[in-house]
């Protein structure tokens, strides 16, 4: 009978696998507690890396903490555990958002597809880089739309007329930032220039803006605005940028949670199948143009995220904070 002990170096080596997870500005909003007597990890929500002006129901966030829900499943079952998942467990407590039990193979069967998708863990990047016109396979767009089933959610890879529309709510969304000021705070607050970029632990450093877009429709936020950003390039990016968007049928915490299992799902399944990808979230900050999103004919009820894939550069890796800074064991 296998029984793995839970020392803290293994729940060390949990955590850490589970916040490399992509999160909006890369705020890295969630908080992990073990209790280890029940062999039990706690995930909260740390209200000080809410985004009040780009995500005031803190959709986002909750989608950011689901992915690194995900990346906790994907390592318990590498280091041969069975995660038994409760997505908000106390509805007294909304800030707790998850509870994982911790337990033997012997309690329960794993889910042991997941222990393929390990290695795409630590590869996974956000390019904001061009990428090729070449297309997507059939096959890979199909793993891709079970890989969100698998997690309750819905990928659509929407056809050239909605793709056009999708840009054009991207430069909407560039339009009412420039407008208005405020808008932008967030990305100020998340985004770390010269020095500041080499000593971060969060927030998306300025090595990882990728080139200004001289053409090109791909939808790459440009987190530099209008500040000067010493040595950055440009380039042309694609001209018929690949995009899915992905979809819940509700829209309340428990679906933003299963909608951000589901994109790191699909974000290591792309990774194993050689795409690089990125996310844009700003036409979605918008609750008009978010509802502008929705493909009428597609019966997604409600886009959580839109991605960018294509073949091209893998981006860099983006700090993380130090797990003594997330983690507490009790």
């Amino acid at each position: 009978m296998t029984h793995v002990q839970l020392d803290e170096q293994t729940v060390t080596t949990l955590v850490a696998e589970a916040t490399t997870a992509p999160s909006m500005h890369n705020a890295q909003p969630w908080r992990f507690r073990f209790l280890a007597a029940e062999r039990l990890l706690l995930l909260r929500a740390d209200p000080d890396r809410a985004m009040p002006r780009s995500d005031p129901g803190n959709r986002a966030l909750h989608i950011g903490c689901g992915a690194a829900l995900f990346n906790l499943r994907v390592a318990a079952v590498h280091a041969s555990l069975v995660p038994l998942t409760r997505l908000l467990p106390d509805r007294r407590d909304p800030s707790l958002l998850a509870s994982v039990r911790l337990a033997d193979p012997s309690e329960a069967p794993q889910e042991k597809d997941l222990w393929r998708l390990h290695p795409a863990i630590r590869q996974r990047r956000t390019s904001r880089h061009p990428f090729s016109e070449r297309d997507i396979p059939e096959n890979v767009r199909a793993t891709l739309r079970d890989a969100a089933a698998r997690e309750k959610a819905i990928l659509l890879f929407p056809g050239r007329w909605h793709v056009e529309t999708l840009l054009e709510l991207v430069h909407d969304a560039e339009d009412r930032d420039l407008v208005h000021a405020e808008g932008n705070e967030d990305v100020v607050r998340w985004t770390r220039l010269g020095n500041e970029a080499d000593t971060a632990v969060d927030g998306v450093p300025a090595y990882a803006f990728g080139p200004r877009k001289t053409d090109g429709k791909a939808p790459v936020r440009d987190f530099s605005g209008r500040r000067p950003v010493p040595g950055r390039g440009s380039a042309g990016f694609e001209r018929t940028p690949h995009l899915a968007l992905l979809g819940t049928r509700g829209d309340g915490p428990t679906d933003w949670l299963e909608a951000g299992q589901a994109l790191e799902r699909v974000l290591l399944e792309s990774t194993l199948a050689g795409l690089s990808t990125s996310l844009t979230s700003h036409p979605l900050e918008d609750r008009e143009l978010r509802l502008l999103a929705r493909d009428p004919r597609s019966g997604v009820g409600h886009v959580q995220m839109v991605l960018r894939l294509g073949y091209g550069p893998k981006g860099p890796a983006t700090p993380r904070r130090p797990v003594a800074d997330v983690l507490s064991i009790g």
